[in-house]
Order: C-alpha cells, then sequence, then structure tokens
C-alpha cells in the first residue's frame, strides 16, 4: 500500500476580519464572552470572495510553491460543505482556473469539518488504484453563508477559508482510520430549498462528543501505528474549540506542545481548519524529512477520523 507525502502547501484568507468586538455590535456578546468559552479573538468573511475563489487562490498557492509541472497533477478534490453552485463542482472551476488538463478527475466531497480528511484518505486511495503522481486536496468554506447573526451560539464560532495540499505516492508511514455516527440533531444545515439553512447546533452536546472522539481518535491510530506520543511530532486537530482542544491535550501530559492551535486567528473554518494549519507549520519550515504528525478531525455527520502522516 502506498502512503502519502506533503508535497507543498497553501491558504487563502478573505479580505475582511471580524473581530469579537465587532460581533458585539450585532449579537448579545462580547469579547470577553467569546474568548473564554472558545478562544476565538477573530475570524475572517466573505465580502467579494467566495467558496470557489478562495479554493483557486490556495490551489494556486500550493501549486506554485511546488514547482511541479501541473500537467502531472491526476485529481483534485475539494472538501466544502458551502459549494456556491449545487453543480458544477468547485473543483471543476479550479482545474479551469488553473489549466489543468481536462484528464483531471476532479470532484467535491461533502463531510463537514471532517471533510479534508476524508479528501485525504480518498486521495490516497486513488494513489493504489491509478498511476497519478500528484493530486491537489483544498478544504474550501464561506461559512458565513450558513450563520444566522441573530444566533450567539454559533455565528461567533466560524471564520472563511481556504487550506490546499499537494500530495504524491511514497513510501512513508501512513494509516488513517474513519468513523461515522448518524445524527441530525447535535448538529446540522438544512439543504438547497430549506427556508433556514442556517447552522443549528447542541454546543454542549458537540463539547463532549468532540474531546472523546478526538481522544480516541489519537489512541486507536497510535496502536494501529505501534507508536506512541513519543514518536510523534506534532498533532493537528480540526480547529473548533480552543477548550475542546485544550481539554484533549490534558489526556497526554508532557507532550501538551505538540497539539497545534490558531484558532485564535482564524475560528473555525470547518473543512479548512487542517490543511490551513498545515500550511501554517510549512512556513515555519516545520515539515523537515521524517516529521510524524497526527491529524485528527470530526464534524456533523457525525463523522470523526484520525490519520498518521510522515513528511
Amino acid at each position: 500500500m502506498k502512503g502519502i507525502q506533503i508535497v507543498s502547501t497553501g491558504k487563502a484568507l478573505p479580505e475582511e476580519i471580524i473581530t469579537n468586538d465587532d460581533l458585539s455590535r450585532i449579537v448579545d456578546t462580547n469579547d470577553e464572552w467569546i474568548t473564554t468559552r472558545t478562544g476565538i479573538k477573530k475570524r475572517y468573511r466573505c465580502t467579494q470572495e467566495n467558496t470557489t475563489s478562495l479554493a483557486v487562490r490556495a490551489a494556486y498557492e500550493a501549486v506554485e510553491a511546488s514547482g511541479v509541472d501541473i500537467a502531472e497533477i491526476g485529481a483534485v478534490i475539494v472538501a466544502t460543505s458551502t459549494a456556491d453552485n449545487a453543480f458544477p463542482s468547485t473543483a471543476a472551476i479550479v482545474q479551469k482556473e488553473l489549466g489543468l488538463a481536462e484528464n483531471v478527475l476532479a470532484f467535491d466531497l461533502s463531510s463537514a469539518c471532517t471533510g479534508f480528511l476524508h479528501a485525504l484518505n480518498v486521495g490516497q486511495a486513488l494513489f493504489n488504484s491509478t498511476d497519478y503522481k500528484y493530486i491537489l486536496l483544498i478544504g474550501s468554506e464561506q461559512m458565513s453563508k450558513i450563520l444566522d447573526y441573530t444566533d450567539r451560539s454559533t455565528c461567533v464560532l466560524f471564520g472563511d477559508g481556504a487550506g490546499a495540499v499537494l500530495i504524491k505516492a511514497a513510501d512513508n508511514m501512513y494509516r488513517q482510520i474513519n468513523y461515522t455516527r448518524g445524527d441530525t440533531d447535535v448538529l446540522v444545515c438544512r439543504g438547497i430549498g430549506a427556508q433556514d439553512a442556517y447552522v443549528k447546533m447542541n454546543g454542549n452536546a458537540v463539547f463532549r462528543f468532540a474531546v472523546d472522539v478526538l481522544k480516541q481518535g489519537i489512541d486507536e491510530i497510535l496502536k494501529k501505528s505501534d507508536m506512541t506520543l513519543d514518536d510523534i511530532d506534532y498533532i493537528v486537530c480540526h480547529q473548533a474549540n480552543e477548550r475542546i482542544i485544550n481539554h484533549v491535550k490534558k489526556k497526554y501530559p508532557g507532550h501538551e506542545d505538540k497539539f497545534y492551535i490558531n484558532i485564535a486567528e482564524y475560528g473555525n473554518t470547518s473543512a479548512a481548519s487542517i490543511p490551513i494549519a498545515l500550511d501554517e507549520l510549512a512556513q515555519r519550515g516545520c515539515f523537515d524529512k521524517g516529521r510524524k504528525l497526527i491529524l485528527a478531525g470530526f464534524g456533523a455527520g457525525l463523522s470523526w477520523s484520525s490519520a498518521l502522516i510522515e513528511t
């Protein structure tokens, strides 16, 4: 079975920044309330941008950073729950805008906040069933268009953005596990034609679920890989709430510094949160050869996934 290697990364953010103080002027909240409960200080919101334009920008940045001939890219997978069109797919527009060949497989994957990890698993599977040399994975979301700005329990949490990762097949270590627990009550957003297509969430239930499944995912991927946290360099969790990650960190004394957290800057960007974090790590020079990372995500579905990759 082929593994995967991250070749390059990219990200894209809207121009407009929304601070906690900005939100306090449109909904009953304040900076202290948001910060203490979520760790979020600001988030980005689309005005001129959208899910597609963010995906294109992030993808272009990743491809430019790679130096790879675009003719060698075999597939484009966009993880998103906020596509601008029911069809065509966001990925098809990325293919067009980047000038990729017509024999490229391009499609969207809808799996909420777990979407990027599911795309990673699909990408690895494609390497084992095709002769693709490179695959472009993108998480892109315009969460602001599915938020009810009178609901302070949800509108303060989310932000817009995109992250992209170009991967190639490699002999590097790769393990991944996925889980699904069908649920339409805890976290849901109705679809096309719905009059109230906004995020609705039972915050306490999501918190308990997230803390439990992040630990489960980390523990089981370590067991599957016959490793301990001593072998791991970074743990990149889906950035939903800093308190969630802090609760999980406490369960691994001595390894707290391995958990990467950037939610203060972006809020919860759903499928974009892990690739945005990976781009930040790459820009900081943290992807030396042989580094081992655990990626752990969760989201509506309910779904959760964890992966162990080697740089």
